[in-house]
């Protein structure tokens, strides 16, 4: 295991870290530039979104905060300074989608998934530094969320509105999901802000919070029959439930412990548990004999997407170990050891550096997609590294 964490830092450091300071830093128009396309061009000139800022921020002051190096605090400073100057809305509240190359307001919505990473990165921010405006600024951005986005009517988080907090027709995070009113992704990266807010935040309500997105988790997300948590629903959690996400049910099964371990409760752990590990155990459906998780599943049409995205490994290798660390499971131990070799072969860019977007079933590496943009940071994998190496095992 030792040698495990060594490996894990190593790649944090020399592979993920160093590509993001070197390659993608933006010393002209400031922060860090919005596109590095999968042949390592820069696209000096793409627009830059709030999730890849927010998701920078968090992962260098998690290594700050992990390994204390000086040049990992200037970077998630870097990332602070320019969320804080360029994407909160000083005006209504909140943080804008994106901004044009030079730091303009471009689409200015308000998704609620892109606020709770900003709370995400703010907070971590705040455990590696103690930085009191972060504090302030993170807090601001929950009360938005609360506000404005919590329907009490419903019990649900509303997926996005308009820049001045009004309904908006078209909710979608990405081309590729719904239009649904309520996302099972949204609520799982409210939760994943909320546990980190409330490490350096002891508010009540907070906690309140916390709660009863667990609960919305097991009564309205949860699939009983599978123990696969369904997508996409409307407003009165009404929803096909047709599509399996094996990467985003591994994610949850170890960010739901998560929230109830530090709210350090054991009569919720009781409940959460068994839960938890119904959740990995329908996860596993998606693993290949090689370690790897494929995907999704649309069962509707019974087809399956079978490539094998980075983000997808990461959680993989840390909803296993997170099994194995307090439940002593043998084999998910050895699933994450196969999942790293496979990651290793397949989609570290050992000569570049960062890692390429998916392994495709046809056996050829997608360098279609980028390397550095909106959904490609080094939040996932940096994560996967700091985990393996705080954890005690």
């Amino acid at each position: 295991m030792d040698s495990f964490k060594q490996t894990m830092q190593d790649v944090l450091e020399n592979n993920i870290l160093r590509y993001w300071i070197d390659d993608v830093t933006d010393n002209v128009n400031g922060g860090y530039y919005g596109r590095v396309d999968g042949h390592d061009v820069v696209h000096a000139d793409a627009d830059k979104g709030a999730i890849m800022n927010a998701r920078i921020l968090w992962s260098f002051s998690a290594a700050y905060r992990v390994l204390g190096k000086k040049e990992y605090l200037d970077a998630a400073t870097r990332a602070r300074d320019y969320i804080l100057d360029h994407f909160i809305d000083k005006e209504f509240g909140g943080v804008f989608w994106s901004l044009d190359y030079k730091g303009n307001p471009l689409d200015c919505k308000k998704q609620t998934y892109a606020i709770g990473f900003t709370i995400y990165g703010l907070s971590e921010y705040v455990r590696a530094t103690g930085d009191k405006r972060s504090l302030e600024v993170a807090i601001s951005l929950y009360n938005d969320i609360e506000k404005y986005a919590f329907d009490a009517d419903n019990n649900g988080y509303i997926e996005a509105l308009t820049r001045d907090w009004k309904p908006i027709e078209d909710m979608r995070l990405s081309d590729k999901d719904e239009n649904g009113s309520r996302t099972m992704n949204t609520h799982l990266h409210i939760i994943e802000p909320y546990t980190n807010l409330y490490r350096v935040w002891k508010d009540k309500k907070l906690e309140q919070n916390m709660r009863n997105l667990l609960h919305i988790f097991t009564d309205k997300l949860l699939n009983k029959e599978t123990y696969h948590l369904d997508l996409f629903f409307d407003d009165k959690w009404e929803g096909k439930r047709n599509i399996e996400s094996y990467g985003h049910d591994i994610e949850a099964s170890w960010l739901l412990h998560e929230s109830a371990l530090v709210l350090d409760d054991k009569k919720l752990l009781r409940k959460i548990e068994p839960i938890i590990r119904k959740i990995a155990v329908a996860a596993d459906e998606g693993l290949r004999s090689d370690g790897s998780m494929i995907y999704e599943h649309w069962k509707d049409v019974d087809s399956y997407d079978m490539q094998r995205q980075w983000w997808v490994q990461c959680e993989n290798i840390i909803g296993h170990m997170n099994i194995y660390q307090y439940f002593r499971e043998e084999t998910s131990l050895g699933i994450a050891v196969r999942c790293w070799s496979f990651i290793q072969k397949n989609l570290v860019d050992w000569d570049n550096g960062e890692w390429h977007w998916a392994k495709l079933d046809d056996g050829t590496l997608n360098i279609l997609d980028d390397k550095a943009g909106f959904w490609k940071c080094p939040y996932h994998n940096s994560r996967m590294c700091l985990e393996l190496i705080e954890r005690r095992f």
